[in-house]
């Protein structure tokens, strides 16, 4: 239920940043100027540059807690409530909407972007990957025994609506040399549609592995499973409700796990030059 109440909720609070700039936007247009209207402009308009940023501007990561997008809401909550509310009409009731903004965006950085209580047990360092099966663009099974030999990358990633997740994956194929070098199989799942995969696949054209996960049957083995994961709405674009956890996990050429980013935070993950340290550090 709470996931459900998550992926509700991110996709009506963007709609409800946009419909505050709009609206606000008109009211400055055909009235005069208002604090009110301004700061709410402020507030709202931060939040749109920052959720469109992350669809146009290829971006891997972004920090926890977001702080000068926060101030610069914060601030717009402050005009609208303070030279708004009380200074041009003594009433505070009418920046109800800046106050939902400004809620809205506390409850998006402390509630949606965190993933309470991950289970590690499964992928402790020092214990052996389990063995899994996925499937490439075929529907062929894969075995994740095949991997065996080499160094290997494992990236669970949410799909690709998922900008930071494309993003992510941009950036390793951009030390594609760097890892071929050093013989690493570079393993890419997702539990999205074979189709979406394969596009991915030939987007690239590298010796990367697009797999596919399906049914979350490894996400569900391995601990991972993100269930109502996505954004309401998306299913209409051919995506499951049910993702997975974006997870990294890193093992030698005998399947030990040297490394596992169960990050907490959707928006907080490990940069490629990381991965190249740790297969550095390898015997």
């Amino acid at each position: 239920m709470k996931n459900l109440t998550k992926s509700i909720f991110i996709a009506l609070f963007p709609m409800l940043a946009l419909y505050a700039l709009i609206d606000s936007s008109l009211h400055l247009i055909q009235h005069d100027l208002s604090f009110r209207y301004l700061g709410r402009l402020l507030s709202a308009l931060t939040i749109v540059v920052f959720f469109a940023g992350l669809f146009i501007k290829s971006q891997a990561r972004t920090s926890r807690n977001l702080s000068v997008f926060s101030l610069f809401i914060l601030l717009g909550f402050i005009t609208s409530l303070v030279l708004g509310g009380i200074i041009e009409n003594g009433e505070v009731i009418g920046s109800s909407m800046s106050f939902m903004l400004v809620l809205g965006w506390i409850v998006y950085l402390k509630w949606y972007s965190v993933f309470e209580n991950r289970d590690q047990s499964i992928l402790e360092i020092g214990k052996h990957l389990p063995n899994f099966l996925l499937e490439d663009s075929d529907k062929n099974k894969v075995s994740s025994e095949s991997f065996l030999g080499n160094p290997s990358i494992y990236l669970f990633y949410r799909g690709n609506w998922c900008p930071l997740c494309m993003a992510q994956i941009k950036e390793i194929a951009a030390h594609y040399k760097e890892l071929e070098k050093r013989g690493v199989n570079m393993i890419f799942v997702s539990p999205q549609p074979h189709s979406f995969s394969k596009n991915l696949a030939d987007k690239y054209k590298l010796n990367f592995n697009f797999l596919t996960d399906a049914n979350n049957n490894v996400a569900k083995q391995l601990g991972i499973f993100a269930k109502n994961g996505i954004p309401t709405g998306f299913q209409v674009l051919g995506y499951d409700s049910d993702t997975v956890l974006p997870t990294v996990i890193i093992t030698d050429t005998k399947g030990k796990i040297v490394f596992a980013d169960l990050t907490d935070n959707y928006r907080v993950r490990p940069e490629p030059k990381t991965f190249l340290k740790v297969i550095d550090e390898l015997e």
